[in-house]
């Protein structure tokens, strides 16, 4: 029997979700939209899941959609896919990162730019290309893409359909470090190991509060307020601030145990 298209690894906390089509550059086709769906919102849900790694196997992370699949299926059927993948990743309520190498383009840049965080080699390449097949990109990520990268940056990606480095994706930030084929493997494991030691708690609050800003709430509008109250009422009752400040006046790393 043949690998999935999409797979799932969780170990120690940790949930990868690899993009398994090595073979056509992790393309995307209509099937595994609804595979990345379901997965980032199981994961999403479980308890024991506190950090999401999104990759794609082989020397690219995704070339995105399959053009073949999406020329012979319904445009509507591809877009309620393509939405609901889209909303799973950045719905994920805890950390997300992507691991960048090779093509990351149209749709695999839509996935990266729904993850909290974005690590890439050298070899990456980004861009967003429906101007070279005379399609519109879906509005919602255009608008992802406008909260992380401003108008400018995207109108530039959308409009002459260019490929940049990964050195240009650092500078408009559509990445948040870059390094070397060789090293990134050490650095991923690296974040991964630091994020699973904070606070779960922060960062699930954190999450959902910047979120809230970038999607325009205000200081005092009634969805931060009640974001503000309902995590209030979660810190007084978990034991990580506690554990927090014991931890830095006994001068040790801190063990937090608090989960959703």
């Amino acid at each position: 029997m043949s690998e999935p298209s999409v797979s799932v690894e969780v170990r120690g906390g940790v949930a990868t979700l690899w993009l398994n089509r090595p073979a056509k550059r992790n393309a995307v086709t209509l099937e595994m939209w609804w595979a990345i769906a379901d997965a980032a919102t199981r994961l999403g849900a479980d308890p024991r899941v506190r950090l999401l790694v999104l990759r794609g196997r082989g020397e690219h992370f995704c070339a995105g959609a399959d053009i073949g699949d999406v020329a012979t299926t319904a445009t509507d059927e591809h877009t309620r896919a393509n939405r609901a993948a889209d909303d799973a990743v950045a719905a994920f309520p805890k950390p997300t990162v992507a691991v960048i190498t090779g093509a990351c383009v149209g749709g695999g840049a839509e996935l990266a730019i729904a993850c909290d965080l974005r690590l890439a080699d050298r070899t990456a390449r980004f861009g967003i290309t429906p101007a070279r097949l005379g399609i519109v990109y879906p509005d919602f990520a255009v608008a992802r893409a406008v909260r992380l990268l401003g108008p400018s940056a995207t109108k530039h990606l959308l409009y002459t359909a260019e490929l940049i480095d990964a050195e240009r994706a650092l500078r408009i930030g559509l990445v948040d470090e870059i390094h070397e084929p060789g090293d990134l493997p050490g650095r991923v494991d690296k974040l991964v190991h630091t994020l699973c030691s904070r606070s779960l708690m922060t960062q699930m609050a954190s999450k959902a509060v910047v979120d809230a800003v970038v999607d325009g709430a205000g200081p005092d509008g009634e969805r931060l307020v009640a974001l503000s109250r309902a995590w209030a009422e979660i810190r007084a009752a978990s034991p990580d601030p506690a554990e927090g400040i014991a931890a830095f006046t006994e001068r040790r790393d801190p063990t937090f145990t608090w989960t959703p």
